[in-house]
């Protein structure tokens, strides 16, 4: 083995003991996939040496703002909180790199990830192509544009997860989810954000949970409530 890799493999180790687990990341599914999906591989070239730290990783060089992949202990609790089961149909908004999508891809049916950047699309097209998550599409579209028109035709959806924050959860977003279904997403504005899991309990009725405070970039054309000015 070589010392770039045998490196790798112990920072890996290192994420997982000292990163995931103190972050109630306990699932051994989760766990198991932390290890087994190389994080470095879905990393640009320039920050390929700090894939497997505790930090947002740019996707863009020069950064651009709210293009990155959010840390890793925030993917794993993420992925922990949705539960997917083999039977999963996924809609990811918001691709980045496809890091996230292909954990998923491991665990459900099938993953629907839109991206609004083509670039970045075509990048989490090239790193799942190489992963070989052939259970994962990519779609390059604005997921949040005439009431998620992109998002329709896949739909009901098992399980929603939102790559970055938002103000509030879209009505019409939580619609494509099937009875039983359960939305992931980050809200609330930047000083204070909450993980919120909302499960549609019937035709007409859901439940929202707040589980862990948390700040992630924002996700670009989400609405944003009416500001108050004098």
């Amino acid at each position: 083995m070589s010392a770039t890799a045998f490196d790798f493999e112990q920072a890996r180790f290192n994420m997982i003991e000292q990163q995931i687990r103190p972050w109630e990341v306990l699932d051994a599914r989760v766990l198991a996939l932390l290890a087994q999906v190389k994080r470095e591989d879905f990393v640009p070239e320039a920050y390929r040496a700090l894939a497997l730290s505790d930090l947002e990783i740019p996707l863009s060089r020069p950064a651009v703002e709210g293009e990155c992949m959010l840390p890793p202990k925030v993917e794993a609790r993420a992925l922990q909180e949705l539960d997917l089961q083999p039977t999963d149909n996924v809609l990811e908004i918001g691709a980045g790199s496809g890091y996230m999508a292909a954990l998923m891809g491991r665990l459900a049916r099938q993953v629907l990830t839109l991206e609004i950047n083509p670039r970045l699309a075509d990048m989490a097209r090239a790193n799942l192509a190489r992963a070989g998550a052939t259970n994962v599409k990519v779609k390059t579209a604005d997921a949040a544009a005439a009431r998620f028109a992109a998002c329709v035709d896949e739909a009901p959806y098992d399980a929603i997860v939102l790559s970055g924050g938002v103000a509030e959860v879209p009505a019409d977003l939580l619609e494509l989810l099937r009875v039983g279904g359960r939305l992931l997403a980050f809200v609330g504005d930047e000083v204070v954000m909450r993980a919120t899991v909302v499960t549609r309990a019937g035709e007409a009725s859901y439940h929202s949970e707040q589980p862990w405070d948390i700040v992630v970039p924002r996700l670009r054309n989400f609405p944003e409530p009416a500001r108050f000015r004098f």
